[in-house]
């Protein structure tokens, strides 16, 4: 996260003055990216506390505190990119920061669930203007040259970003009070829209871009109907009637979006760009990383404290080793992707993500925590090899003046993976019958990492698969083909 001063870079299209991506600025957007990441994960550890504080929450309404911030979050991520690119990339990242803040603080005020839920939904929609408008300005800002180890950087953030949620969530959860770790964010916010002011340039604007409100309606509709159908899934049965109705609205609006993407001149973006196999290949890869990645999440946290007998912050530092892959890894990959193009990297990654997975399945309340950590690692530097090629992959599959559009649809494969990630852990979960409270949730973990494990080494052969060009070329880290390979 900490990169040198990368080179200087050409006025790009829309406008963009020439100048350097230097430290400073590439800190202050790597900081946006973790504290939004964060949240993802840091309210999970809270859930004890929050089922017995004041507000006496239903079950249901606590499914929806936990859920409201990635279901808006994962939601507006596209067309807050494209908004980006349209009216201003710094403009949009300074907004995503005030709405973080509001949120956070009506959060934090919550006198009744539907407040506390409210305002997790308000700090989501800030996270989702946060996180392609960090991209965009660094796509923008680093160049080709330097594109793919700025958005390393980037990539670390956002992982960093889940275990650092762990840990802020684990010590308020142990310390402190779930209202103090809302009222944290607020001035954290603050400080960070005053560095973003202070060190980042302003980047050209998109001179091709137009509103779609109707496009963006659809298919915001569609993106919420569909995660609110996997993350409610294990809740009610994937079966139920409440699931299928959202799984098929969800469909159909998705359907509705593409036939009027397709016929309208202005479109929020076009369909045809799914045509490109190496976009396909590196959407699917995220989804994949993210779906394994957040599994281990929703599982480790359980089995540390209920089987292991760990607190929440010990808890939280526990998964401290995920850390380590992840910011040695990145550097590895980049000199790796210049000499060989992606294709090895990606496969690498994503096939030790599963390997990890199934070698964390093994665990039980008799396995040391060196020999369980030694499984994160694996998945750690998985994650650090295929991910900075996987985000460049989607990236650079778009024109750059479409560079938050291109953020916020990787982002959006991203959060898409967590999501079914934990709705299929949950679910395996709950077939197993798990105690949460006793040893016997590792009897019900085996299975459950087994199942995802399973499924990402199944996708990795899939999206290697696509990273295969057919004509004897290769592309090189910024994603262009070149003789070879």
């Amino acid at each position: 996260m900490t990169s040198p001063a990368l080179t200087p870079i050409p006025s790009a299209p829309g406008g963009s003055p020439p100048g350097v991506l230097r430290r400073s600025t590439l800190l202050a957007l790597c900081a946006c990216v973790l504290v939004a990441q964060s949240m993802v994960a840091a309210i999970n550890l809270l859930i004890p506390q929050l089922a017995g504080s004041s507000l006496h929450l239903s079950s249901t309404e606590l499914l929806w505190t936990v859920d409201a911030y990635v279901i808006v979050f994962a939601g507006l991520l596209i067309p807050a990119g494209a908004l980006g690119d349209r009216r201003g990339r710094k403009g949009v990242l300074l907004a995503g920061l005030a709405l973080f803040a509001a949120g956070a603080g009506l959060s934090a005020l919550a006198a009744s669930p539907a407040l506390l839920i409210a305002g997790r939904g308000v700090s989501g929609a800030g996270a989702a203007c946060i996180m392609p408008a960090t991209m965009s300005i660094l796509v923008q800002l680093a160049g080709p040259a330097h594109r793919a180890r700025a958005l390393a950087s980037w990539t670390l953030s956002a992982g960093l970003g889940g275990l650092a949620g762990n840990l802020v969530g684990g010590a308020a959860g142990q310390f402190l009070s779930w209202r103090a770790l809302f009222w944290l964010m607020v001035p954290l916010a603050a400080v960070l829209a005053w560095t973003v002011t202070v060190t980042v340039p302003r980047t050209g604007r998109s001179p091709q871009g137009h509103p779609d409100p109707r496009g963006t309606l659809l298919l915001v509709a569609a993106l919420v109907a569909v995660l609110a159908g996997i993350i409610e899934g294990p809740v009610y049965g994937w079966t139920s009637p409440r699931i299928l109705v959202l799984f098929a609205v969800g469909a159909a609006l998705s359907g509705l979006f593409t036939w009027y993407a397709l016929r309208s001149r202005a479109a929020l973006f076009d369909p045809r760009v799914f045509r490109s196999r190496r976009l396909r290949a590196a959407v699917l890869g995220t989804a994949t990383g993210f779906f394994g990645l957040f599994s281990l999440f929703y599982a480790n946290s359980q089995y540390l404290q209920y089987v292991k007998g760990y607190g929440p912050a010990v808890t939280g530092l526990a998964i401290v080793p995920l850390t380590i892959g992840m910011a040695v890894f990145p550097k590895v990959a980049t000199r790796w992707q210049a000499s060989s193009g992606p294709r090895p990297a990606v496969s690498t990654g994503l096939f030790l993500i599963g390997a990890g997975l199934l070698g964390a399945s093994t665990a039980d309340a008799a396995t040391p925590y060196a020999l369980y950590a030694c499984w994160l690692l694996v998945i750690s530097a998985g994650t650090g090899l295929c991910m900075p090629a996987l985000t460049v992959g989607v990236v650079s599959s778009l024109p750059e003046h479409q560079a938050g559009l291109g953020s916020g649809l990787g982002t959006s494969a991203r959060e898409m993976g967590a999501a079914l990630g934990v709705a299929v852990t949950g679910t395996v979960l709950a077939l197993h019958d798990a105690d949460a409270r006793t040893a016997s949730f590792a009897d019900a973990m085996s299975p459950a990492l087994r199942t995802v494990g399973t499924v990402v080494l199944v996708a990795t052969g899939v999206v290697t698969f696509g990273y295969r060009t057919g004509s004897g070329r290769r592309q090189d880290a910024t994603g262009r083909s070149t003789p070879g390979g």
